[in-house]
């Protein structure tokens, strides 16, 4: 938990990590090499030097260094987890279900499990839906819509199929769907990325909630209009976030746009870890003040209560999550033991 220096608390929900296996053991092609070398490029040119990792790490790291990074350093006090297949790139795909439930067994209270599906899979796919909801519960999905299939490079939300899958969700009660909608990686199709067809799909399921991860950047514009209309659809600031550190002009336009277009109740902070480690961009975006003549311009305030609804306050909602009662069962777990030893070391 992160604490102000008037002892004020911040809950912090850390609404998109990975535990991911990139290893040359686990790639299938070339295709598996280009996907991490890509993620470890956006590492390299968005991190601060004394948090940059070896390329070995990075191609696959433990559980405990996750623990490490995103708990006892990184100010966590929740995180949850968005997986996505990369069969096609991966021989046991790119994250595993198994070793993130495992996690959350071993330390309650501090993880959401989410989970994945590809509409392209037709019955076979969603009747693996159906099973994959009664052993996990899923309260939430990832999407990766320019994932690859066979011979098929991307899919849109709005194809029949993803109809399909999405109505199974409301029949399960499955309703945050996350949806990467940004930057492309190699060798993935930019275009299989465009944030278009939230729009189809959240005006046609207004029970679901449509996170948009990487606030459809590069086209942010795109993503404020659908976004100030359909008001199930929230932006989530994975990628976007990291520019506070090279680019910290961008980033306050970037936060700047999206609360003028849709407000501190509709933006989630997200790490994107591995990509990077949440305890810079938690520290950075607490101390972060908006230009004034941006300010000016847009009338946008990023103040604490905005900073706290973004950190924590607003993924909470999502998932149901009673933040007092939370603190409460989390204040005395072996994990809140760990952080205070570290943190009396330190």
């Amino acid at each position: 938990m992160y604490r102000l220096p008037n002892g004020e608390e911040i809950f912090i929900i850390d609404a998109h990590i990975a535990l991911w296996d990139g290893s040359q053991e686990n790639q299938l092609n070339v295709q598996g090499d280009q996907f991490i070398s890509c993620f470890y490029d956006y590492h390299k040119n968005l991190s601060p030097k004394e948090h940059l990792w070896p390329k070995d790490k990075f191609l696959k790291y433990e559980a405990g260094t996750l623990i490490e990074d995103v708990f006892v350093k990184g100010y966590s006090d929740m995180a949850i987890f968005q997986p996505v297949y990369l069969k096609e790139f991966y021989k046991n795909g790119f994250g595993d279900f198994d070793a993130n439930e495992a996690l959350a067994q071993q330390y309650p209270g501090r993880f959401i499990c989410n989970g994945t599906f590809d509409p392209r899979h037709g019955e076979r796919g969603l009747e693996q839906l159906e099973k994959d909801y009664e052993k996990y519960k899923w309260s939430g999905i990832k999407l990766y819509t320019a994932d690859w299939y066979k011979d098929s490079k991307g899919y849109k939300l709005s194809d029949d199929w993803s109809y399909r899958y999405l109505e199974k969700c409301v029949q399960l009660g499955i309703k945050n769907i996350h949806v990467h909608k940004g930057p492309t990686i190699t060798p993935l199709n930019r275009d299989a990325f465009d944030v278009a067809d939230i729009d189809d799909v959240a005006s046609a399921f207004q029970d679901l909630n449509f996170i948009v991860e990487h606030v459809g950047l590069p086209r942010l514009e795109d993503f404020c209009w659908i976004a100030t209309q359909e008001k199930n659809v929230y932006g989530a600031l994975a990628v976007a976030l990291p520019f506070i550190h090279t680019r910290p002009r961008y980033f306050a336009e970037i936060i700047s746009e999206l609360l003028y277009w849709i407000g501190e109740d509709r933006i989630l902070f997200g790490s994107d870890y591995a990509i990077w480690e949440p305890g810079w961009l938690i520290e950075k975006f607490i101390a972060m003040e908006l230009p004034e003549d941006i300010q000016k311009e847009t009338g946008a305030t990023l103040d604490l209560k905005a900073k706290k609804k973004i950190l924590g306050e607003n993924a909470a909602r999502l998932y149901n999550i009673d933040i007092e009662s939370q603190k409460e069962k989390l204040r005395h777990c072996e994990l809140a033991k760990m952080i205070a030893s570290a943190n009396k070391i330190a």
